[in-house]
């Protein structure tokens, strides 16, 4: 996913930072749909777990082996978000489309 970041035309960091505001507030409103509650709940509490103060009793304890689970969560929470915004992205450009019974409607 990250090679895909860096072809010609795709969005940029700036321009997906730009577009987390309106992603979130697109699923939560439920004009957005592709991104469910379930899964940006998700994403939420990974950057909560990444930014918990509790969290850093295991790289206190553990030192480099504490910083592994950050690790993990980190990459996840990266890739989730290039996949996401890139979805949010494309729905955006392709004029706001919504399934309806089976058919695709642009709204």
């Amino acid at each position: 996913m990250l090679v895909q970041g860096r072809k010609p035309g795709t969005p940029g960091l700036a321009d997906r930072a730009g577009a987390l505001p309106r992603m979130v507030a697109g699923a939560l409103t439920g004009r957005y749909s592709v991104l469910t509650r379930g899964r940006l709940a998700m994403l939420v509490l990974a950057v909560a777990y990444l930014v918990s103060p509790v969290d850093l009793v295991p790289e206190a304890v553990l030192s480099v082996f504490g910083l592994i689970d950050d690790g993990f969560i980190a990459l996840w929470l990266g890739g989730a978000l290039l996949v996401e915004t890139q979805r949010f992205l494309d729905w955006e450009r392709d004029g706001h489309p919504t399934v309806v019974d089976g058919d695709l409607v642009h709204a």
